[in-house]
């Protein structure tokens, strides 16, 4: 299940997302989305886990603060396509 998360802290970082969803399981993936021309986090990002341990982590999470901002959990709708799934497609 990929996950979309909203309202971080700019100042997050993977390491970051990773700790506070481990506390659920397994995480396969994690990243915050960054401005290319910044560099600068865009306040949102995605972790995926099995769907059990993701629909319990979105359950605890949604509505919680983390790193002193409200944080929004969700299943991703459209998430993004990893980086080798692009290159095949292009």
């Amino acid at each position: 299940m990929m996950i979309f998360i909203y309202g971080l802290s700019y100042k997050a970082r993977r390491e970051n997302l990773m700790q506070l969803f481990e506390q659920y399981g397994t995480v396969t993936s994690a990243r915050i989305i960054v401005d290319p021309e910044t560099r600068r986090s865009r306040g949102y990002g995605f972790v995926e886990m099995s769907d059990e341990e993701g629909a319990a982590a979105i359950a605890a999470l949604n509505g919680t603060k983390h790193m002193n901002r409200l944080i929004h959990v969700e299943v991703a709708v459209n998430p993004p396509k990893k980086r080798s799934e692009k290159k095949n497609n292009e």
